[in-house]
C-alpha cells in the first residue's frame, strides 16, 4: 500500500466526470490514504454522498453550516498532507483563480497549508477559452499541481480535450508526488536566473531577453522535493511562488560572480541557468553619454 498513513481531502465538484470520483476514492483507499470527501452542493446532483460515506469510512462534507455546528475549514486544511480536487469544473476553477469562498471547499482550499492537485474535467471549448487558460495558469502559479487533461469523447458527444484524468493516472501521480516530495532533503542547492544588465551608463546597458522562469522553476521545484535552495537572480519581474532559503538579487555579472563565489563552496548541487551577458564595457560612463 504506497499511500499508507497519507491523509487526502478529495474535493468533487459539479461536473458529470465527478462518477469517476468513486473509483478514484476506492482507489485511493485500496492504497492504504486516509480520505475525507468534500463535495460542493452542485455535486450532490452528480455522485450520491451515501456512496461517498460508505466508501471513505467518513462522513462526507458539503455544507459550512450544519444545523447547530459549522465545518471547521482551517482545522481540515491543516489536517491534510494532499488536497485534490477531481474533478475541478470551470466554475470552480474560476473561484479559485479569484480567492472566492461561497462553498465548504473553497474555504477548505484558502485554508490549505498542504499541497493542492488538481484535475480539470469540462468540454474542449471551456477548455481552451481565453479565461479558462489564463485561470489555469493563475493557479498554478499559486503553487497548485494541474493534471493533464485527456483527450476522447466528452460528456457533449464530442471529441477532443478536457476528459479528466483517469482515476489510475491520478493515484499514480499522487504516489509519484509522495515519492519525490523529500528526495532533496538535506540538499544544499545554488541556482542562478535570469539576464544581467551591463552597465553603459546610467540610463543605457547591454542585456539579453531572458526572463528568468526556467531558473525560478527549477529553484520552486527543488523547494518543493525538500531541497534549502539558494537563488541568484539578475533583473527579472518573475514572481516566486515558494519560500527559498535565501534569495540574491544582482544586476551584472560582476555581481553575479560574487555572489556565487561566496555560496559554493557550501552548496552540493549548483546549477548555472542564467542568461549571462555575453559583453561588457570596460568603462561606465558616469553620466548619460551624448548622442552625439
Amino acid at each position: 500500500m504506497k499511500l499508507k498513513g497519507k491523509k487526502i481531502i478529495l474535493g468533487i465538484t459539479g461536473s458529470i466526470a465527478a462518477y469517476k470520483s468513486i473509483i478514484l476514492l476506492r482507489f485511493l483507499i485500496k492504497e492504504g490514504a486516509e480520505v475525507k470527501v468534500i463535495i460542493t452542493p452542485a455535486a450532490k446532483e452528480f455522485v450520491s454522498p451515501l456512496v461517498l460515506s460508505t466508501l471513505s469510512k467518513n462522513k462526507v462534507l458539503i455544507d459550512l453550516f450544519e444545523e447547530n455546528s459549522w465545518a471547521n475549514h482551517v482545522e481540515l486544511g491543516r489536517w491534510a498532507d494532499l488536497m485534490l480536487i477531481a474533478p475541478l469544473s470551470c466554475n470552480t476553477l474560476a473561484k479559485m483563480a479569484n480567492g472566492l469562498c461561497d462553498n465548504l471547499l473553497l474555504a477548505v482550499y484558502l485554508s490549505a497549508t498542504c499541497p493542492v492537485m488538481v484535475a480539470p474535467a469540462m468540454d474542449e471549448d471551456m477548455w481552451k477559452h481565453i479565461s479558462t487558460k489564463n485561470n489555469i495558469d493563475r493557479i498554478q502559479a499559486y503553487g497548485n499541481i494541474i493534471l493533464p487533461v485527456e483527450k476522447g469523447e466528452l460528456a457533449s458527444g464530442l471529441t477532443g480535450e478536457g476528459r479528466m484524468a483517469e482515476p489510475e493516472q491520478i493515484v499514480q501521480h499522487i504516489e509519484r508526488f509522495f515519492l519525490n516530495r523529500n528526495d532533496f532533503t538535506g540538499t544544499k542547492a545554488l541556482i542562478t536566473a535570469g539576464p544581467t544588465y551591463e552597465a553603459i551608463d546610467p540610463v543605457r546597458f547591454i542585456g539579453n531577453h531572458s526572463s528568468g522562469k526556467m531558473g525560478i522553476a527549477l529553484a520552486e521545484e527543488l523547494t518543493r522535493r525538500g531541497a534549502e535552495v539558494i537563488l541568484v537572480l539578475g533583473p527579472s519581474t518573475q514572481e516566486i511562488n515558494c519560500r527559498l532559503s535565501k534569495l540574491i538579487r544582482v544586476q551584472n555579472a560582476g555581481e553575479m560572480y560574487d555572489a556565487c563565489m561566496q555560496e559554493f563552496s557550501s552548496c552540493t548541487i549548483a546549477i548555472m541557468s542564467a542568461a549571462v551577458a555575453d559583453y561588457t564595457p570596460v568603462q561606465k560612463a558616469e553620466q548619460k553619454i551624448k548622442k552625439s
